[in-house]
């Protein structure tokens, strides 16, 4: 008997291009054919650009998906997937676009396949509105780890914009089936542990920027009563850039923020940006921070059971991501008000 297929609209909600995102990865790891209108409906440039096309096949790639409408300024798109499938893939984004998204999408089908998976994505790896690769490596795998996922990624080459050229390699061992997958708990973070971090930026520029982000990051938190541990790197890239990424460890959880450079912005400036993230963190009940919230909320629907987890605080694509995750699976999610900004997330049993 033929599944149905869901008909999603991508303009609803924020309107980017999460909700494309999400929907064919979701579709890829369930089996799920899903029709999309409306794609960026909303957008200066509305469709599939290079970066979404770029997801699109990707989910495609590991599921042996047919689709419709897979094309550059497409806003219409029909994803019939097949079964998750492990394999060697490379993808290429052929722009600075996020190869971290590219991740998000393909993970959750590699996830439940049978088998070894080796993941190659080049692009972008640092990018304003995308998580850093070092937010992927060292927040958002080590909470999925929860869910029963088994993976690791390395950078191998890191790519700004706008020439991109980033390349990220992911490894994962499938678990076979949603059935293996586990649901999300974490309702209180526990005694800080730790606070860690990264300064760095291409070789081509003096090196007293990474100085300087460095220490306005050891000098800011060291006065809120901190004592960070602080890494210093130099990337040879091919367009200049730099960035810093703070990490919080807890007993019960991990959180991260990061930022960037940019032409006439101070290194200080880019240093503050994640000091001050950070901290308006810790004057929260937040156990999960606001950008991890909405990408945990994707794995959630491969296990059965209720997961539930304090949010920061709520954005407009872990709203969303909420709604499709609804429609994909018939399973409600609620977002209670907490504490301040903070909400509980709960995705219900199926």
């Amino acid at each position: 008997m033929p599944v149905m297929t869901t008909h999603i609209d991508g303009s609803q909600g924020e309107g980017g291009g999460q909700i494309l995102r999400t929907s064919v990865g979701l579709a890829a790891a369930l089996g799920t054919p899903v029709h999309l209108t409306g794609i960026r409906a909303g957008r200066q440039r509305p469709g599939l650009r290079p970066q979404h096309l770029a997801a699109v096949r990707a989910a495609a790639a590991v599921c042996g998906a047919e689709t419709v409408g897979a094309e550059i300024g497409s806003m219409e798109l029909t994803f019939t997937p097949g079964a998750p499938r492990a394999g060697k893939y490379r993808f290429d984004i052929g722009t600075a676009g996020s190869t971290t998204l590219v991740l998000h999408t393909v993970l959750p089908a590699l996830m439940v396949a049978d088998g070894e998976s080796d993941v190659t994505v080049t692009g972008g790896t640092h990018n304003p509105l995308a998580p850093s690769f070092e937010h992927f490596r060292d927040v958002f795998l080590p909470l999925a780890t929860v869910a029963n996922l088994h993976a690791c990624a390395a950078l191998e080459r890191a790519g700004f914009y706008p020439s991109g050229g980033g390349e990220v390699r992911f490894q994962v061992l499938g678990i076979t089936s949603p059935d293996h997958a586990e649901p999300l708990r974490f309702t209180e973070r526990g005694e800080l542990k730790r606070i860690e971090g990264l300064s760095a930026a291409s070789y081509c520029l003096p090196p007293h920027i990474i100085e300087r982000q460095a220490n306005q990051m050891d000098k800011r938190l060291r006065k809120a009563g901190h004592r960070p541990t602080l890494e210093k790197a130099t990337w040879e890239t091919f367009s200049p850039g730099t960035t810093v990424f703070l990490r919080a460890v807890f007993c019960r959880t991990v959180a991260g923020w990061f930022a960037l450079g940019a032409r006439g912005k101070p290194a200080e400036r880019v240093a503050d940006e994640a000091v001050d993230d950070l901290l308006a963190f810790l004057d929260t009940p937040g156990v999960v921070d606001a950008h991890t919230a909405d990408q945990l909320l994707v794995l959630t629907a491969l296990s059965s059971r209720e997961s539930r987890y304090v949010a920061e605080r709520v954005t407009d694509h872990l709203q969303t991501n909420a709604n499709v995750l609804t429609q994909l699976t018939r399973r409600p999610v609620d977002i209670l008000p907490g504490e301040g900004e903070s909400a509980t997330v709960v995705v219900h049993a199926q």
